[in-house]
């Protein structure tokens, strides 16, 4: 299929001597730069323009069975030319409101199994019509919808379950391959119990105790990279981060499981993530600590404090958190 050919009808510019300097650009014929345009002082170094959220509701109808996705849609694009920050001209721009109504139009077309495929899709089609686009992003992000259980799962009702949020970057520059980067955000937890953080430098900059015993809180944030979309069940593959990342958080429901930091859970979740999903080839994860303070009740005569041993009160103090991070990625086959 050959590049879509479309025909524009510019309006006229008056007659001022601003205009008429850039009408005049516009015949000159080279594609100016900002290089160019500055006498090589400076350079557009990075540059783009898309449509931010655009809101799009998918409803599946499979007779009396329905399914629902709900997503935010980014569209982002990298012309060729500089000539739109240059000299104002538009003549290879496709309008945010046309980006936006492709979104619509492919996911009609199409319907959207999920979301790295559909921004696949996106990001697809605007090189493919547009032959001045070389680079095209598609961030979705997905709204948390599972279905009510009513006795039994409900054929056209759903429920709103923040949970985590699902979002995925697909990007793709012409004459190369589909890059697909995937996460989640927003998994807070919470466990009670087998949490310690003992042992670390102490010196004349500490106040920290050691703790042996400690609430243990965070809001989990992780993406990841695929080496490919033709093989990867991506449902699954996001299913499999989440449940990997609550495993080893909380452990089995009977007995738990022991963290001696942040760092090791932290760790213990990415690593099984890569020998589950072979497909993965780097995992990041983000986990500030949510502390749960001891509350002083020495302080307090005994006959104010005494009561059930059971009741045990923290204080939350959402900031300042400690913030841990680390990626893991698989490392190159050797080829001796």
């Amino acid at each position: 299929m050959p590049w879509t050919s479309i025909k524009r009808i510019y309006a006229t510019p008056s007659n001022t001597s601003s205009e008429v300097t850039v009408s005049n650009a516009l015949k000159a014929g080279p594609v100016l730069t900002a290089a160019a345009d500055s006498g090589g002082r400076f350079e557009l170094s990075h540059h783009g323009y898309g449509k931010c959220a655009i809101k799009l509701l998918h409803v599946h109808r499979d007779a009396d069975y329905h399914s629902i996705r709900e997503f935010e849609v980014f569209t982002e694009l990298k012309l060729h030319s500089e000539s739109a920050y240059i000299i104002g001209d538009n003549k290879d721009v496709v309008a945010t409101d046309s980006q936006k109504n492709t979104v619509y139009l492919l996911a009609k077309k199409h319907g959207i199994k999920t979301p790295e495929e559909f921004g696949a899709v996106v990001v697809g089609h605007f090189l493919y019509m547009y032959k001045q686009v070389v680079e095209a992003k598609c961030r979705v992000v997905e709204y948390p919808w599972e279905r009510l259980q009513a006795g039994a799962p409900h054929n056209h009702a759903f429920l709103f379950s923040p949970t985590a949020t699902r979002w995925c970057e697909v990007s793709q520059s012409r004459h190369e391959a589909v890059i697909v980067k995937s996460g989640l955000s927003g998994l807070r937890v919470l466990k009670t119990t087998q949490s310690a953080f003992v042992d670390f430098v102490q010196d004349e900059y500490t106040t920290l105790s050691d703790a042996a015993e400690r609430i243990f809180s965070t809001v989990v944030e992780a993406e990841w990279t695929y080496d490919g979309m033709r093989t990867t069940d991506f449902d699954n593959a996001w299913l499999t981060v989440k449940d990997a990342i609550l495993d080893k958080f909380a452990g089995p429901p009977d007995i738990g499981v022991y963290s001696p930091s942040v760092q090791h859970t932290l760790y213990q979740a990415e690593k099984t993530v890569l020998e589950k999903v072979s497909e993965i080839t780097w995992i990041k994860m983000t986990m500030p600590n949510k502390h749960y303070l001891n509350i002083d009740m020495s302080k307090f005569p005994a006959n104010v404090t005494k009561g059930d041993p059971r009741h045990q009160i923290y204080q939350p103090i959402d900031k300042p958190a400690g913030l841990i991070y680390a990626q893991l990625r698989r490392r190159p086959k050797s080829h001796l």
